[in-house]
């Protein structure tokens, strides 16, 4: 085997393992207020996380795995030594499956893009020097993260405080859920097929205008609607259920409408962090097939790259994505299926709004964020403050430690290979 095909089959091994990481840490916060307000089931998860993280990576993860294959740092200045690039490639790769197995082990909901882009910055920084890193575009990254949780956080806040007003304080809440529910699948709807039509059919090549987008997306969010609105005029309602709690039936509905926000916030997920897995495992790609003359050149990305990313995300949530799950589901705060439905919607929306510039911003971070301002609109009582405390302390320690662990592995790398 020619070492060309080594660094190949290394890309591949250790894309599936942060695939995998993914999975175990990021998919199991995108599918933990579902499960922690029980609205479906760890295994229900399981088959909708397969099915749409896979769809999103596909249709819509082009646009941010080009950012973190080059627009972290600044592949010109690896032109007259192209081998350091893939090494660094490599040991981003893997030391961001490490820390994401140690920090699932824990039970830490932790960033996969703050890990695979402190990972980058490091090998960079200690490969060619400072201005390897692009820092302006680094620099945009981190606003994302100090945005997106705000965004998400305010976005969860409003929803919830509209299903307060339009359903939980009405006199028939029951009969307002049924009434305004499909209204609320028609918005999830809406928001992912614009994301799948504006950027997911590039590589198509089928070109749409944004009215023409703007119609079909419209037409697929009231077919969608309209499935919801059989699906919970279905629900076999227990007026007994009631007594004990209030919202039960109302609870039933929204168990039926998080269904289709699990589904939008695993394609958001898909779409955004499946690039963490396979940008480095491109670059890599791009570099050996050009045998390392041209580091600049744009090469297609490999579809059995996504389906790597894919594969390796559902093997991660389903082996190991329970403990961050429980984290998350759980201990913030307590969810109900209507609360959870708007940390989803909000999550999800917001990580689109991110896939669309391009920005790789942490799903856990809106998430996490999204939960927060449920909470909030219950009073800051509702929260588990020290939960939160721990929470925040992880995603602090996480870039450091990506860079760190980069850093071994890129030594490592260029010992055994140069």
């Amino acid at each position: 085997m020619d070492q060309m095909t080594i660094y190949l089959v290394l890309a591949a091994a250790f894309g599936l393992f942060m695939a995998w990481g993914i999975g175990a840490n990021d998919v199991a916060n995108a599918m933990a207020t579902s499960v922690g307000s029980k609205a479906i089931t760890p295994f229900q998860a399981i088959i909708i996380a397969a099915i749409f993280e896979f769809l999103g990576a596909w249709l819509a993860g082009g646009e941010v795995t080009s950012t973190i294959r080059k627009g972290i740092v600044d592949t010109a200045v690896f032109a007259d030594k192209p081998m350091l690039l893939v090494y660094g490639m490599l040991a981003a790769l893997l030391a961001s499956g490490v820390w994401l197995m140690i920090a699932s082990s824990k039970g830490w909901p932790v960033s996969t893009t703050h890990t695979i882009v402190g990972a980058v910055v490091g090998f960079a920084i200690v490969g060619v020097g400072i201005e390897a890193v692009q820092w302006a575009k680094v620099g945009k990254v981190v606003m994302s993260w100090v945005v997106s949780p705000i965004l998400a956080g305010t976005m969860a806040f409003f929803i919830f405080r509209s299903i307060q007003v339009l359903i939980l304080d009405k006199k028939k809440p029951l009969a307002n859920a049924i009434k305004y529910g499909p209204f609320y699948i028609a918005l999830v709807s809406f928001i992912i097929a614009m994301l799948t039509i504006k950027k997911g059919l590039k590589h198509t090549n089928l070109e749409l205008s944004t009215g023409e987008g703007l119609l079909i997306a419209a037409a697929f969010s009231v077919v969608v609607a309209a499935v919801g609105a059989v699906l919970v005029r279905r629900i076999r309602i227990d007026p007994e259920a009631d007594v004990d709690f209030h919202y039960a039936n109302v609870e039933r509905v929204f168990a039926v409408l998080m269904i289709f926000t699990a589904s939008a916030m695993a394609f958001a997920h898909g779409s955004n962090d499946v690039a963490n897995a396979v940008g480095p495992v491109a670059a890599v790609i791009s570099t050996v097939q050009a045998n390392g003359a041209d580091v600049m050149q744009e090469s297609p990305l490999p579809v059995w790259v996504l389906l790597l990313g894919g594969v390796g995300i559902v093997v991660g949530l389903s082996t190991y994505g329970f403990r961050v799950m429980r984290t998350i589901g759980r201990k913030i705060t307590e969810l109900t299926p209507s609360r959870g439905f708007s940390a989803e919607l909000a999550a999800a929306s917001t990580v689109v709004l991110a896939t669309f510039t391009g920005l790789p911003v942490s799903t856990t971070h809106t998430l996490v964020g999204a939960v927060l301002g449920v909470g909030f609109a219950r009073g800051i009582a509702a929260l588990n403050l020290r939960v939160v405390g721990n929470i925040f302390m992880s995603w602090v320690v996480t870039l450091p430690a990506g860079a760190l662990l980069a850093i071994i592995f890129f030594y490592m790398f260029k010992g055994i290979f140069s």
